[in-house]
């Protein structure tokens, strides 16, 4: 048997014998761009029911259909991690939410910031990218990408669970270790290319729940910092410990 090399992100429920219907955006990448046909095997997840093989059993030009055959993989939940992140140029923010997904982060939240270059940012089309990037490096769930937001209303309602490692380029240095605390909730914040404003760096510090940290001797650029302070949390604190 022909072995299954793509991966789709789904909505459908997924167990043996159940059918899932390709919409038009699906069909044409697997009949006209991967040029599969009946018979072919496909993994589907839809960050519920974890992995399966589906075969192909109807495929139109515009229309498809796949019928769900065994588990080939449980669901695999990230960790409870946040990644909070000013958007910048658009190619730049595609990779931070791309580097996100692969990384393991649960949520994808953009911020506007007093510094924000880019304050435009299209949800559906960075949700895209995340589902994209979990299809591609074997993962079973997509993160949600949120509303872009203020970080001011974000800092506002603020939960009292959650503790926020503040990447301060302020604190420029020999990069910070994370000590485990169990069962807590995290997020991580990434300030814009021109930094965090006076006040918002006094709103986070006054946050109880704010760890500020340095990510090392330089200070990076936002979509870098972003992929340092991801490795380094999950390898303090997340599935990589």
């Amino acid at each position: 048997m022909a072995e299954a090399k793509i991966r789709l992100s789904v909505e459908q429920d997924l167990a043996p014998g159940n059918s899932v219907p390709l919409d038009r955006d699906q069909a044409n990448y697997l009949f006209n761009v991967m040029r599969l046909g009946l018979g072919a095997l496909i993994l589907l997840f839809n960050s519920r029911d974890g992995e399966f093989l589906a075969e192909v059993v109807d495929a139109g030009k515009r229309r498809g259909m796949l019928q769900v055959k065994g588990q080939t993989k449980p669901l695999q939940l990230p960790p409870d991690l946040w990644l909070l992140f000013a958007p910048i140029k658009k190619a730049r923010t595609d990779f931070i939410v791309e580097k996100a997904a692969e990384m393991g982060a649960a949520r994808i939240c953009p911020v506007t910031t007093q510094f924000t270059n880019s304050d435009r940012v299209r949800q559906d089309k960075l949700q895209a990218h995340a589902r994209e990037a979990a299809e591609q490096c074997g993962g079973t769930y997509v993160p949600q990408v949120a509303e872009l937001a203020r970080l001011s209303s974000v800092l506002n309602d603020w939960p009292a669970d959650r503790q926020l490692m503040f990447c301060d380029e302020a604190r420029v240095g020999p990069a910070e270790t994370l000590t485990p605390a169990s069962g807590c909730k995290w997020a991580i914040l990434i300030g814009p290319e021109g930094g965090f404003s006076q006040d918002e760096r006094a709103r986070l510090h006054a946050l109880p729940q704010t760890l500020p940290i340095s990510l090392g001797p330089r200070i990076l650029r936002a979509d870098t910092a972003a992929v340092a302070a991801l490795t380094l949390w999950q390898f303090s604190l997340g599935d990589w410990a």
